[in-house]
This record gives structure tokens, sequence and C-alpha cells, in this order.
């Protein structure tokens, strides 16, 4: 399952949350992920897989990013 990810790295509170997606692509999951992690070396990237791994209660090793990796937008496979 692709998972569509809207990013905010430096946020000051970590969350998941699920946004509309947008009218063309009703079938699609879109997520917004805020983490505390800056957008250097990865370290946000990782940060994000984390999250959506304990939000949809998953192992870590479950979740892959699979584009954006210097992106906002970013493609996660669950």
């Amino acid at each position: 399952m692709k998972i569509f990810v809207d990013a905010k790295p430096w946020a000051r509170v970590e969350k998941v949350e699920k946004i509309a997606p947008p009218e063309n692509r009703p079938t699609e999951q879109h997520f917004m992920v805020a983490v505390k992690e800056p957008p250097l070396e990865g370290k946000a990237n990782q940060a994000i897989a984390r999250a959506l791994a304990n939000y949809f209660n998953l192992p870590r090793s479950r979740v892959c990013l699979v584009s954006g990796f210097s992106s906002k937008k970013k493609v996660f496979e669950i």
C-alpha cells in the first residue's frame, strides 16, 4: 500500500494526521507527518518512517521510503 506524505520537519510536536486526498485521486491515502528532527542527512525521513510505523502499529522494517528523499512530498510503501 502506498502512503503519500506531506513532511513537516522541525515541528514542535510530533504527529501523524490523515488529510483529504486530492479530488482527482480519491482512493489514495494522504497524511501530514510532523517530526522534531531536521531535514539533514535523512534524519527527518527516518523519523517519519518511525512515526508511520507507530501510527499503523507495524515494525519499522515494514515502512519504506519510495520517493521524495529530499522533498516535502514523499511516498512511503507499507
